[in-house]
């Protein structure tokens, strides 16, 4: 069986436009479903973020007004799951290739820390170069844009990949007041963005990359890894 990597953000907190701070954290549902997928068929999977920083839990993950009914048992799988990994790897000390796939669960966090952060950036050049797997999904699709080169050509330009959209941001209440908005970044970067129903399942594969539009995407997104992993 295979070695995953989930690269989580490190952030807790999300700077707004007008210099308030909105709390953030990992999404439960985005890091539970894949997680229990890959342990599901028999993969290991390990967690790193940037200096190894335990992000929290997104509280609007744990509502159930907001996250649907069964949004408790995603939390308590993700806490089991991170508790009993212990402490996360450093993503500067990760070496890519002991893995055959890298996945980036969403919350808010990427667009905060991820979508900048190099050493993430070389990693995910160094995968896409050997064919390995790159998942993302929701705000996940932010840490893409860390993979760019010197003269800073973005390597995903031209691919296709589902995020969570603009309007999805404005009907969750966060598109006022955000420094920018995910899918239309992704755009003026050269991204093909595809997108469904708000808050409904849409994923998109391009060769290597999975791509998920929002929590709903996730377990998908995670189905499609496992079939192209066997």
């Amino acid at each position: 069986m295979s070695k995953i990597l989930i690269v989580m953000s490190a952030a807790g907190i999300w700077e707004r436009t007008d210099g308030s701070a909105y709390p953030t954290g990992y999404w439960a549902e985005e890091l539970a479903a894949p997680h229990e997928k890959f342990v599901e068929a028999g993969h290991t999977v390990d967690f790193a973020s940037p200096g190894g920083v335990l992000q929290p839990l997104d509280q609007h993950s744990a509502d159930p007004e907001v996250a649907g009914a069964d949004c408790a048992r995603h939390v308590a799988h993700a806490e089991k799951a991170l508790r009993e990994f212990g402490p996360l790897l450093k993503l500067s000390e990760v070496d890519i290739d002991g893995y055959a796939a890298v996945v980036l669960p969403g919350g808010h966090g990427p667009v905060v820390d991820l979508h900048q952060d190099a050493d993430l950036g070389r990693l995910l050049t160094a995968a896409d170069a050997a064919g390995k797997l790159i998942g993302a999904v929701c705000h996940g699709p932010a840490a893409l844009l860390s993979a760019v080169d010197a003269e800073g050509k973005w390597l995903f330009a031209d691919r296709e990949m589902a995020a969570f959209t603009d309007e999805e941001e404005e009907l969750f209440g966060t598109a006022e007041g955000a420094p920018w908005l995910l899918a239309a970044r992704l755009r003026e970067m050269g991204a093909v963005h595809r997108g469904g129903p708000a808050y409904q399942q849409f994923n998109v594969r391009d060769r290597n990359l999975f791509t998920g539009q929002n929590p709903a995407s996730s377990a998908r997104m995670a189905e499609d890894m496992v079939t192209a992993l066997d």
